[in-house]
């Protein structure tokens, strides 16, 4: 699947609640499913920077593709982070760094967090794209 298709199928997942609590619980029941960091690279190296939580991401390359692992140590976040992994994963890197987030917005995700953890999901797109950014240069 494209990153397009992936943001609308979760913007279609989002609409299909009543109410932000339900989303929220929706957000934490995605971040159990979040592929998870191997412990050797939750270091202080791979944590997103701007973050209230601790969140942990890992990429690497397989195939002309990025693959992300990620773990926070709040739940909320966990759930934002798997969001975006769910986006990002699997994808070329130049399509992560083409790719626009307005699915965010759509979702309400933004407005509906706290000023820091908005800060944090921020934080988060501008690391995975990073790492897009990085893998495309060892492509060039």
């Amino acid at each position: 699947m494209s990153i397009e298709e992936i943001q609308n199928e979760i913007i279609d997942e989002f609409s299909m609640f009543e109410d932000w609590e339900e989303r929220y619980q929706y957000m934490i029941d995605l971040g159990k499913d979040l592929p998870l960091i191997d412990d050797q690279y939750k270091t202080d190296s791979n944590i997103i920077k701007g973050c209230q939580s601790k969140v942990w991401v890992h990429a690497e390359m397989n195939n002309d593709k990025v693959e992300f692992t990620a773990d926070s140590d709040a739940i909320i976040t966990k759930g934002i982070i798997a969001i975006l992994i769910r986006v990002f994963s699997n994808q070329h890197p130049k399509d992560i760094i083409d790719a626009d987030t307005d699915f965010i917005d759509k979702i309400g995700l933004k407005e509906h967090l706290s000023p820091t953890r908005a800060n944090g999901l921020v934080s988060m797109v501008k690391q995975l794209k990073m790492y897009a950014i990085a893998y495309q240069t060892q492509l060039n």
